[in-house]
């Protein structure tokens, strides 16, 4: 992995809450994102309050090749990916989507991440139910519309067919390795950025 991937280029405040957002709901829900390198886009939504558990793993390909060598060739279907298990009553789907934006990747870059290139770097939502399809969709749509991050949106919405959970060295990377030169670089400022930005969303300790 490079040490270049690079932050939404706009003030996080920017951006707007959704105008559609999933309704009150019970129960425990999950949504797939992929943003580049999972360690880093793990490492923001550890942070926040309704988060219930994030793992690393791999989306959108098929288990044969859902291991972190085959993934890293470029050759696979495979996107690095999280899921992130939430209490819909704390944050609501629309809101995980605000921080993806706003904070835990660059949705104008096609197929990368700053240096990190490759399809398996790809922006993506991995929808579990058509409400989720709906959400991401307007929101994508809003964003753009009101032209917050100067360019369109390359995000990809698709249907989740199975997360792949990851190897156990992925997992809660960034917190167990925080003086790794990758993590120094890439997940602490996005971590810094969410924690300045969007305080009150934070797990309080």
């Amino acid at each position: 992995m490079d040490l270049s991937c690079e932050l939404p280029r706009t003030n996080p405040s920017a951006f707007p809450d959704p105008l559609l957002d999933s309704g009150p709901q019970t129960g425990e829900q999950t949504a797939i994102l992929a943003g580049g390198c999972f360690w880093c886009v793990e490492a923001v939504f550890q942070e926040l309050e309704g988060v219930l558990s994030v793992k690393s793993g791999y989306a959108g390909g098929t288990a044969e090749t859902a291991d972190y060598e085959a993934v890293c060739s470029g050759e696979t279907d495979h996107a690095e990916a999280i899921e992130v298990r939430f209490d819909p009553a704390r944050v609501s789907f629309g809101q995980i989507l605000k921080i993806f934006f706003a904070v835990a990747h660059d949705p104008t870059q096609l197929n990368r991440q700053g240096a990190d290139r490759g399809r398996q770097y790809r922006s993506a939502i991995f929808t579990t139910n058509e409400e989720q399809d709906r959400v991401s969709r307007a929101y994508i749509r809003q964003i753009d519309e009101a032209g917050v991050l100067g360019s369109p949106i390359v995000t990809e919405v698709t249907p989740l067919e199975t997360f792949y959970e990851g190897e156990a060295y992925h997992q809660n990377y960034a917190a167990r390795n925080p003086w790794q030169p990758y993590i120094l670089g890439v997940a602490a400022p996005k971590v810094t950025k969410l924690q300045k930005q969007y305080a009150d969303r934070l797990k309080r300790s």
